[in-house]
């Protein structure tokens, strides 16, 4: 199988087509969007290609990825206590937080502990980090479809099993294209 994802639209569905294979996915609300142009809170899903840097996963919900391939992703568990920064004010913007760190400090994030399936599998992609921009986007993930395959507010979603059967055929050189 390729390294390489390719996120194309066919008859106004989206899919994530690696190799010969093509998955359905879901991408943002208000469709796609020059990297650039995005901001936070948009609901668009930025056009690109972006690197897979950090997987997350519920261990109450999955089994912790395994690779065919030796990598270096670094694999966490999602706890109760795991959220990620959405707050343009805050200098961990677009970041990885614990919450008990921040009780005490006025900034939003959005919790990674969900009640539903969409994150008991997250690919953190390289869109807005090293650097990251001030109100460029935030949190544009890989996870789990919701069931009923809305949209999302700028992530792509896939079924978690075809998220769980790209999780093994993935290396430290797979991107993502997003591409109109």
């Amino acid at each position: 199988m390729t390294k390489n994802w390719l996120l194309i639209r066919l008859n106004k569905k989206y899919f994530l087509k690696v190799g010969n294979k093509a998955f359905p996915c879901q991408i943002g609300e208000n469709g796609l969007e020059k990297a650039v142009k995005k901001t936070e809170g948009d609901k668009t899903t930025p056009i690109g290609n972006w690197y897979l840097k950090t997987i997350y996963y519920r261990s109450d919900k999955v089994f912790k990825p395994k690779f065919k391939k030796k990598n270096n992703f670094k694999v966490n568990k999602i706890t109760k206590n795991c959220a990620w920064c959405d707050d343009i004010k805050s200098y961990r913007y677009n970041q990885y937080i614990k919450i008990s760190d921040f009780q005490s400090h006025n900034i939003n994030y959005e919790k990674l502990w969900r009640e539903d399936e969409a994150y008991d599998i997250v690919i953190v992609t390289s869109h807005n980090i090293e650097p990251t921009i001030k109100n460029k986007g935030s949190a544009i993930f890989i996870h789990c479809s919701f069931l009923d395959n809305r949209k999302t507010s700028g992530c792509i979603a896939l079924k978690k099993n075809d998220l769980v059967f790209l999780l093994k055929n993935i290396n430290r050189n797979t991107y993502i294209k997003i591409q109109n």
